[in-house]
């Protein structure tokens, strides 16, 4: 019996890492998780090689392994490095690939999860056939990857593409980079409960978020408020659809686009989210653009959408070679 090929992803969270084994039509035979924890990457790199074994213990006789794509935070795809990555207590610079590849020997990519998702849409998403589109990561964070002629944008360094470090405001809210007013301080499962905070103290309206404290407010939260018809998370979502829409509409004229598509946790919110956002893209977009931009919500399905997006790194690296 032939065996199927398969793509090892890896998505390096900053709390836990998640791994699935992924054929080329995208999808996962097998997949599970393991604490990132706070150790050091050797440590970390031990855990997940013995999580790796055993997710594919069930596999094994029936797949090849013919690649590993990693999306990790700060991920150099040039250098197969991660850098100075932001909630992960590792050194300075570490040289992922070089060590991931020495232990499967087979050929092992990295890029910032971001990117993984674009490629991800791209492979198996919505964005197949497409050459020219951006995906956001609406998470803890805003990351985004840009493909510009069917080819990711990594820049000369491999960091270009970091839209939620954009300014909004340059004497506004303080982003964890150390800069003060960048778009994901307000686009962002963070940034919206900060948003939220405030409407709570400028407004005397009553709101079911009144009653939940600081620290259990969540995203979630927020969002099935908004979808019962909470005023004040409707208005967050207006608030927060404003901002975005004013810089993808920025987007518009540096690489016109033909879609942008929107991924993560705060897309649950489906219409109080992406209707504000196109509105307000709409208005602020020069003429010359309005109306040939595509706003969409990710066609990566599943528990495992960030495996996908790694995996998916691999396909795409073997199919340029052919």
């Amino acid at each position: 019996m032939a065996l199927t090929e398969v793509a090892l992803g890896i998505d390096i969270g900053g709390t836990n890492t998640k791994i699935g084994f992924v054929d080329r039509n995208g999808v996962s035979l097998a997949d599970s998780s393991v604490p990132t924890g706070e150790d050091d990457v050797d440590s970390f790199l031990n855990r997940l090689y013995k999580a790796v074994d055993r997710t594919m213990l069930p596999i094994r006789d029936r797949v090849k392994l013919v690649g590993v794509g990693i999306g990790a935070p700060n991920g150099n795809y040039y250098k197969g490095t991660v850098e100075y990555p932001p909630n992960l207590p590792w050194r300075d610079v570490s040289p992922v690939v070089q060590w991931v590849e020495g232990h499967y020997k087979v050929p092992t990519k990295l890029t910032n999860d971001a990117n993984a998702a674009a490629l991800g849409e791209m492979k198996f998403g919505v964005a197949k056939g497409m050459k020219n589109f951006l995906v956001v990561t609406l998470g803890t964070g805003l990351g985004s990857g840009f493909v510009v002629n069917g080819k990711l944008a990594y820049g000369h360094d491999g960091f270009a593409g970091e839209l939620g470090h954009v300014t909004v405001n340059p004497q506004g809210r303080m982003c964890g980079c150390g800069r003060k007013g960048c778009l994901e301080t307000y686009v962002s499962a963070t940034g919206i409960r900060r948003t939220v905070y405030k409407l709570l103290a400028d407004h005397a309206e009553d709101s079911e978020m009144r009653r939940i404290s600081f620290d259990d407010l969540d995203a979630s939260n927020i969002t099935e408020a908004a979808l019962r018809g909470d005023k004040i998370a409707i208005e967050a979502f207006e608030y927060t659809g404003r901002i975005l829409g004013m810089k993808l509409a920025d987007i518009m004229a540096l690489l016109s686009p033909e879609a942008i598509i929107l991924f993560g946790g705060l897309t649950k919110a489906k219409e109080i989210l992406f209707e504000p956002v196109y509105r307000h893209m709409e208005n602020q977009m020069m003429p010359i653009f309005k109306g040939k931009v595509k706003l969409m919500a990710s066609g990566l399905v599943g528990t495992n959408t960030a495996v996908l997006g790694a995996a998916a790194l691999i396909w795409h690296e073997l199919e340029m070679q052919f």
